[in-house]
């Protein structure tokens, strides 16, 4: 205990994951602790790869501004260690849904990663009223059929959220001219981004003046990119045992209301949470369904979960 506690004090501010280091080691003295410390936790600098894209247009790094950016948002997703690996979890959980949608649309396979940095890939909720893993507003899902109201909010259905975002995309790209611009009109709007790139006289977003978060926003995702595509350059660690896997699940078709969903997952040998995490767009535990809309329910394959135990 008195080892430990020197070595809180001595190490102060520096960051719990180099102290969870020296835990798996053979704990220092108080005669070779300063040695350890120097010797086994090291920051270093990245070298930012000179062909960086996205959806094969070349991110501009001799310009020693793009450079700079560039390098930030390697630095701060690479260090951000328990982010990054979350991330590579999740991605193999999910990007085998949202690819196939993507490709179906004529999408390059880049835009999965700007699903990573609008939500995590999590069904997060902004500030602003955004949900899903797409990050989706109220007023752009219903415009472009979502259901979305107190009762089923189709936004948090992944198939749905991610065609929405590719119909978005598409119209994005097809009114600003390039891939890279109708990736920043999903931060920033595509009317917004036409206003700008107008009033500053330019056409490319690499050379936009843009506020912190529109002006970050593909540099993140490339950063998600190539850390994603190449972990070990990174310093991330994984077996494939360790990444999510989605659960096989088979589909119910329900054209009626449904009074109480908690006894119709136990129909199906479940319970309502996990009726739930599979089909997170129920977002109460009833279904009015007084139009008798055909919805269609996923139900997990037998022999995954226990339930009850």
């Amino acid at each position: 205990m008195k080892i430990v506690q020197k070595a809180l004090a001595f190490v102060g501010l520096l960051s719990l994951s180099a102290l969870f280091i020296y835990a798996l080691q053979d704990a220092p003295t108080d005669e070779n602790f300063e040695t350890k410390l120097i010797n086994d936790y090291n920051v270093y600098a990245l070298q930012v790869p000179n062909d960086l894209n996205f959806a094969e247009e070349p991110v501009p790094l001799k310009n020693p501004d793009i450079l700079e950016r560039m390098d930030r948002e390697l630095l701060v997703n690479t260090y951000w260690q328990s982010n990054g690996l979350l991330m590579f979890k999740r991605a193999k959980k999910y990007f085998p849904i949202i690819e196939p949608i993507l490709e179906e649309y004529g999408i390059p396979d880049d835009f999965k990663y700007l699903a990573v940095i609008e939500s995590g890939l999590t069904n997060a909720v902004s500030p602003a009223g955004a949900r899903g893993v797409w990050q989706i507003m109220k007023t752009t899902g219903k415009e472009n059929g979502l259901e979305i109201n107190t009762n089923v909010d189709e936004r948090y259905n992944l198939e749905k959220a991610t065609k929405v975002a590719c119909e978005y995309l598409l119209k994005s790209k097809e009114k600003l001219g390039s891939w890279t611009l109708a990736a920043a009109a999903y931060n920033g709007g595509t009317a917004g981004m036409s206003r700008r790139l107008k009033a500053q006289n330019v056409s490319s977003y690499y050379d936009l003046l843009l506020g912190e978060e529109t002006g970050r926003y593909l540099f993140r995702i490339v950063a998600l990119k190539e850390i994603l595509n190449h972990p070990g350059k990174y310093g991330f660690n994984f077996r494939e045992k360790d990444l999510y896997t989605n659960i096989p699940t088979y589909q119910v078709k329900v054209d009626t209301a449904v009074a109480d969903f908690s006894k119709f997952a136990q129909g199906f040998g479940i319970n309502y949470k996990i009726l739930k995490l599979h089909n997170p767009w129920l977002r109460e535990p009833h279904l009015n369904n007084k139009s008798r809309k055909e919805y269609t329910i996923d139900i997990p394959e037998e022999g995954y979960y226990s339930v009850g135990q």
